[in-house]
C-alpha cells in the first residue's frame, strides 16, 4: 500500500484496522481494502509469562544435536497418554515403530557420520572449556564439511579439531595445536592439513592470531587483577605499533607481557605463568628479555621493573 493513492482525495496516508480487517484513508476515511489478514497468533497474552506459556514454537534449533533438536521420541514405558498400560496386541506395533525410528536416523552416510562426530565434538569442547555458542558454530561448520565431502578420506577427530581451531580463531579465542592434539589424540601435522583443506575448499580467509588474543585466557587462569591484564594489553598494543613483536610466537609474547605487567603492578599471581601454559620457561624468559629491552629502547617504559628479568 505504500505506492497506492486514495481514489477520492489522492492521499497516501493510510491506517490499518486489524479488528475489522480494513485499510482506511486517513484523510477522507475511504475503505481501500476490506480483506486484510491478521498473521499474528489467535490467542491473547497480557504479560511475558502468558506469552511464553501459550507460544507453540518449541525450543531453538541446535546443530550440535543429530536431528538439529527436532526429533520424535517413542519411549519404552508402553503407556498411553493417561498412564495406563498399553494392550499386549499393540506392544509389537510400538516395537516396530521404535525400530524404524532408529533406522530412519541412520538412513544415510551423513547421518551415520554425524552420530559419531557430534558426541566427539561435545567431548572435545567440554575438555577445552569451549562455550556453547562456539560449539554450535563448530557443529554447523562440520555439517557443511560433511555435505561438501571434505570429511571423506580423513579422520573425524582431525576434522573436528581443525574446525574448533578455525572457529575459536575466528572469535579471537584461539586454541593451540598442542591443546587440540591432547584432547583429540591426532598429530598436529594432520590437524594442520585438515585445517588448510577446509579453508581452501570453503574459500575462507582467517584472521591472523595476535598475542592480545591469548591475554584474557592466561589472565583468567592465573587469576590476576584487571589492572594487570589491562597493563599487559597496553604494552602489547604499544609493542605492536612499534613492530617489536613481529614474527614472534603469539602465546609466548602474551605470557611474557603478563609477567612483565605483573612486575610493574606488583601482582604476585603472574609468578606462576609457567605452570599454567605449555610454553617452555626458557621461551617466556627470552621473550620477556626481548620485550623489556625493546620497550626500554623505544622509551615506552622508564626502566627495568626488576634487576633480573627472568620469570620464577
Amino acid at each position: 500500500m505504500e505506492k497506492s493513492v486514495c481514489k477520492a482525495c489522492g492521499s497516501t496516508n493510510f491506517v490499518v484496522d486489524y479488528r475489522h480487517g480494513e485499510i482506511l484513508c486517513k484523510n477522507c476515511g475511504l475503505i481501500l481494502n476490506d480483506k486484510v489478514f491478521d498473521f499474528g497468533p489467535e490467542w491473547r497474552a497480557f504479560n511475558e509469562d502468558q506469552m511464553d506459556k501459550r507460544a507453540r514454537t518449541g525450543g531453538p534449533i541446535k546443530y550440535a544435536k543429530q536431528n538439529i533438536g527436532l526429533t520424535t521420541e517413542i519411549d519404552r514405558y508402553d503407556r498411553d497418554i493417561k498412564g495406563s498400560a498399553i494392550p499386549t496386541e499393540r506392544k509389537a506395533q510400538l516395537y516396530r515403530l521404535r525400530k524404524w525410528q532408529r533406522r530412519s536416523r541412520m538412513g544415510t552416510s551423513v547421518d551415520r557420520n554425524l552420530s559419531i562426530a557430534l558426541p566427539e565434538l561435545d567431548r572435545m569442547c567440554a575438555n577445552l572449556n569451549v562455550s556453547d555458542n562456539i560449539k554450535e558454530e563448530c557443529a554447523r561448520w562440520y555439517r557443511k564439511c560433511v555435505n561438501k565431502g571434505i570429511v571423506r578420506g580423513r579422520s573425524i577427530e582431525s576434522v573436528i579439531a581443525a574446525i574448533i581451531y578455525l572457529v575459536s580463531r575466528n572469535h579471537h579465542l584461539p586454541k593451540t595445536l598442542d591443546e587440540l592434539k591432547e584432547v583429540s589424540g591426532v598429530k598436529k601435522k594432520e590437524i594442520g592439513r585438515s585445517y588448510r583443506t577446509i579453508c581452501r575448499r570453503l574459500n575462507l580467509r582467517m584472521p591472523v592470531i595476535k598475542a592480545a588474543d591469548y591475554v584474557p585466557r592466561l589472565a583468567s587462569q592465573l587469576k590476576v587483577s584487571g589492572k594487570t591484564e589491562a597493563k599487559a594489553m597496553e604494552m602489547l598494543e604499544k609493542a605492536r605499533k612499534k613492530g617489536i613483536i613481529a614474527g614472534k610466537v603469539p602465546i609466548s609474547i602474551a605470557a611474557a607481557a603478563i609477567f612483565l605487567a605483573g612486575r610493574v603492578t606488583n601482582d604476585k599471581n603472574t609468578e606462576r605463568i609457567t605452570g599454567f601454559s605449555n610454553i617452555p620457561e626458557s621461551a617466556i624468559k627470552n621473550r620477556y628479555d626481548e620485550l623489556v629491552k625493546e620497550l626500554h629502547k623505544k622509551k615506552l617504559i622508564e626502566k627495568y621493573p626488576v634487576p633480573e628479568p627472568s620469570p620464577a
